[in-house]
């Protein structure tokens, strides 16, 4: 027990030294002031602690992430930062409702390719939000991205966005005369070098808003775009968390759990968050399994928020726009886009045009657009509309219809039933989009960490085609493993 609790400890210790730069970069950029550190930060903190107390997916941390970014700049510059305090908490308060509604369960029908898509969208967003300070400050931006990728591939145990955080914080003031005004040709390489400037030191209190009837129906929108985007954020940073684990997320106390950390947040004054995949994804390869881990976070930034006043005001804003560049450029599915030319074109639609519409118009109707089209490919692709599993005897099970999102929750859910071996007739499955490949994918992966024994025959050959394109290299061994009897061509 001693030594789970101390592995906890120091899980949360190293993701709250990953959050640290994050949560400051997030801030600056939503607010665009110095002022803008403590509110993300805060939001870190708040949001963090309560949902990682009363959330459903055991080890994720919440904080603020590039969707929630995106939205909440434009919140800040409409309305300010008092009446995005007063979103923030109206957001907080959909959020439960939706998982007092049970809304959490529809996150299983958003297909692949609108995630892909709409991660890609929002990555590029914040590139595209970065280009004025590379303008004016190219060589530090760059300088920040090259010792992050090195140091990444050197130094394992300190993360590399704190140690570009703080290498080229400490020598910047020494270098930056010889940097000012470089040129290569006509081009200024490094016109100026922008710093955060001084933030007030305090220890944060509540703040309960000022509401009134006409600024409340003013944010309702505001506050529900918030709302979805923050729950589509972290429901789907919890079905990672579920791949890597091999556990099963609890949606909708998921949501309860976020929606009280985001009215903890605004009521304190920080950043609307969301479950942060990356941040997630550190705790739980140092170690994390609980929401001690991602609740210590939380309380270790809250100590160090105290004393951080004087030393963030010498943070260069081109450090923390390297910092989110190379973040964002994290945030693209590259799997999915390198094999874009071996996928479903249905699915390449779909991925690009959510994409596309993440970028150009809005992020939630990007995801409504997406999964309507994916319906429309559903619908065009398949002759049924659902997938059934039947049980054949013993451990042999058949799927019969189409293995898509629509089916591979319910379908492998039905699957998992704690036995050492199954067997899977693939024989009716007369269509597969890439949410059903990358499903079956997963659970093949997943039954072999188990000592679950998987076997499938059956495999119709455009069926076994599409996997081959889609799966790994690990994974192609494991599904060549797993095939009983191929159907060979007759001569």
């Amino acid at each position: 027990m001693v030594r789970r609790i101390t592995r906890e400890i120091l899980s949360g210790l190293t993701v709250a030294v990953v959050a640290l730069p994050l949560a400051i970069a997030f801030g600056v950029t939503a607010t665009g002031t110095s002022e803008g550190a403590l509110v993300g930060l805060y939001g870190a903190i708040f949001a963090g602690f309560f949902a990682a107390v009363f959330g459903g997916t055991p080890g994720q941390v919440t904080g603020p992430t590039g969707p929630i970014t995106v939205v909440a700049t434009g919140v800040i510059a409409a309305h300010g930062l008092d009446g995005a305090f007063i979103a923030f908490v109206m957001a907080g308060a959909f959020q439960i409702l939706f998982g007092l509604c049970r809304l959490g369960s529809f996150i299983r029908y958003i297909p692949h390719p609108v995630v892909s898509g709409f991660m890609g969208g929002i990555a590029l967003i914040i590139i595209l939000g970065e280009i004025d300070q590379v303008q004016r400050s190219f060589l530090v931006v760059a300088a920040t991205i090259v010792l992050m990728l090195v140091s990444a591939r050197v130094i394992k145990s300190i993360p590399s966005s704190l140690i570009a955080l703080v290498v080229i914080t400490a020598i910047l003031p020494l270098v930056d005369p010889l940097l000012r005004g470089v040129r290569i040709g006509p081009v200024t390489l490094n016109a100026a070098v922008d710093y955060i400037g001084r933030i007030p030191e305090s220890i944060p209190s509540i703040a309960i808003p000022e509401f009134s009837g006409s600024l409340i129906l003013t944010l309702v929108l505001p506050a529900l775009g918030i709302a979805l985007l923050g729950s589509i954020d972290s429901l789907l940073t919890s079905v990672v968390m579920d791949n890597i684990t091999g556990g099963r997320h609890r949606s909708n106390r998921e949501l309860v759990g976020q929606g009280l950390g985001n009215m903890a947040s605004g009521l304190f004054g920080g950043l609307a968050s969301a479950g942060a995949t990356v941040r997630s994804v550190v705790n739980v390869r140092s170690g994390g399994r609980t929401g001690l881990s991602a609740a210590t976070h939380s309380v270790i930034l809250l100590a160090l928020v105290t004393g951080l006043g004087a030393v963030v005001q010498y943070i260069p804003l081109p450090v923390l726009s390297g910092i989110l560049i190379l973040t964002a450029v994290g945030m693209f599915d590259w799997e999915s886009l390198r094999k874009a030319h071996v996928s479903p074109r249905g699915d390449v639609v779909v991925m690009f045009a959510t994409m596309i519409i993440t970028v150009l118009v809005d992020l939630t109707a990007a995801v409504a657009v997406g999964v309507v089209l994916a319906l429309v490919v559903h619908a065009v692709q398949s002759r049924r509309r659902k997938a059934s599993v039947v049980a054949e005897g013993g451990d042999t099970y058949r799927i019969e219809g189409p293995l898509s999102f629509l089916s591979v929750d319910r379908v492998f859910s039905t699957l998992r039933n704690g036995r050492s071996t199954l067997s899977l007739s693939l024989e009716k499955v007369d269509y597969m989009d890439m949410s059903g490949a990358k499903a079956l994918l997963t659970f093949i992966d997943h039954s072999h960490k188990s000592g679950v024994e998987v076997g499938i025959k059956d495999l119709p050959p455009h069926i076994e085609d599409r996997l081959i394109a889609l799966a790994n290299e690990e994974q192609r061994g494991r599904l060549d493993a797993a095939v009983e009897n191929r159907p060979r061509d007759v001569l």
